[in-house]
């Protein structure tokens, strides 16, 4: 009642509306109806409890076996017999949505109205959004209703880190040779990388896992990527939507290794556009790297965990000397415990001798 009232001097093409249980939806799609039967009323859930998208496609009401809990105000198994009767009846279409694209829509809310939603009160932004995407539709007007502001903090973290629908990541296997690492981050630059690791596996091969923001103005630029990848003989696969890489393997790439002679090392460098490049170049040195990891936090300045073989016979001099004159702030995390817990095989020694 209240949208229409506001509406009054132009017309409203859709509503989008939440939908959990029905209820909302169910209410707002009846009255609509009687009231302006020309505005379309589409209900938006979560891809992972979709209940009533899942009742409306077989023709009664179904009972999921599970549902994510990611929006949980939305999340529920079996749909009320009313509300599906009266969806039925007067909702012209559902819409379902992903996680990263509800996070994107949390995004958009606080960007835009400086409101921090629920998932499940964003679940509409985020139907909205991806209808106007898939159909190109333009030139309407569009109503998308918020409903809850119950946010988690603990959550926020998650949102933030799989808000950027612009982000798509490749799993990527490169030669354990000299400069292969370098040809191979050649072949991405100049998009933003968020996201680059690389660990040392054996002295044939390794595998990289990056992330990074495809360029807006070339169509099918990610794929251009892959091809252009591919044709060097670098094997390459698509993680944008897997599930499994993006929650846990993109935090555990590379692991345990039992790379000779290595230190560890984190920088700091001021995080501008290149800055990745640069400091790569700046790595230009006789010694192999055998661990890299960055990710764009959006601080002012970027963080990465080095690994550098020191050649066996070497004095630690010549590397102390060579990171002096870098340039860039580091911290030696070679003898840092969490390293041998988790990042070296038990057993190796990472640097014999270091000082």
């Amino acid at each position: 009642m209240e949208i229409l009232k506001k509406c009054v001097s132009h017309e409203v093409d859709a509503i989008f509306v939440c939908c959990g249980g029905g209820g909302v939806l169910a209410g707002i799609a009846a009255y609509v109806k009687q009231v302006r039967p020309s505005i379309k009323v589409y209900g938006v859930e979560a891809a992972d409890a979709a209940g009533m998208t899942a009742s409306l496609e077989a023709g009664e009401v179904v009972t999921l076996p599970s549902v994510g809990l990611f929006a949980d105000g939305a999340a529920v198994k079996t749909i009320g017999t009313e509300t599906f009767r009266l969806c039925d009846k007067y909702v012209d279409g559902m819409v379902t949505v992903s996680t990263d694209q509800i996070c994107n829509a949390i995004k958009l809310a606080y960007n835009d109205a400086r409101v921090v939603l629920e998932p499940a009160g964003a679940l509409a932004v985020a139907g909205l959004k991806k209808h106007v995407e898939e159909t190109g539709v333009a030139d309407k007007t569009f109503v998308a209703i918020t409903s809850g502001a119950n946010m988690d903090f603990n959550r926020l973290r998650v949102v933030s880190e799989r808000a950027d629908d612009s982000e798509r990541s490749l799993e990527i296997t490169i030669p354990e040779t000299p400069g292969a690492f370098r040809a191979m981050y050649a072949k991405i630059w100049p998009r933003n990388v968020t996201e680059l690791t690389y660990r040392y596996n054996t002295e044939e091969e390794a595998n990289v896992f990056v992330s990074f923001q495809p360029l807006v103005h070339i169509e099918n630029d990610f794929e251009a990527v892959m091809d252009d990848f591919r044709a060097d003989d670098f094997e390459c696969t698509d993680l944008s939507c897997n599930e499994l890489a993006k929650t846990h393997i993109r935090h555990l790439a590379g692991g345990r290794s039992a790379a000779p002679y290595e230190r560890l090392f984190r920088f700091h460098f001021p995080e501008s556009p290149g800055a990745l490049q640069r400091f790569l170049d700046a790595l230009d040195m006789k010694w192999n790297i055998s661990l890299f990891h960055y990710r764009n936090y959006g601080d002012d300045f970027g963080r990465v965990l080095v690994g550098i073989q020191q050649t066996q016979g070497d004095r630690c001099e010549g590397m102390n000397s060579f990171l002096e004159e870098l340039g860039y702030k580091y911290w030696e995390e070679t003898n840092n415990p969490a390293y041998g817990k988790f990042l070296r095989q038990h057993g190796h020694e990472a640097f014999p001798g270091r000082s």
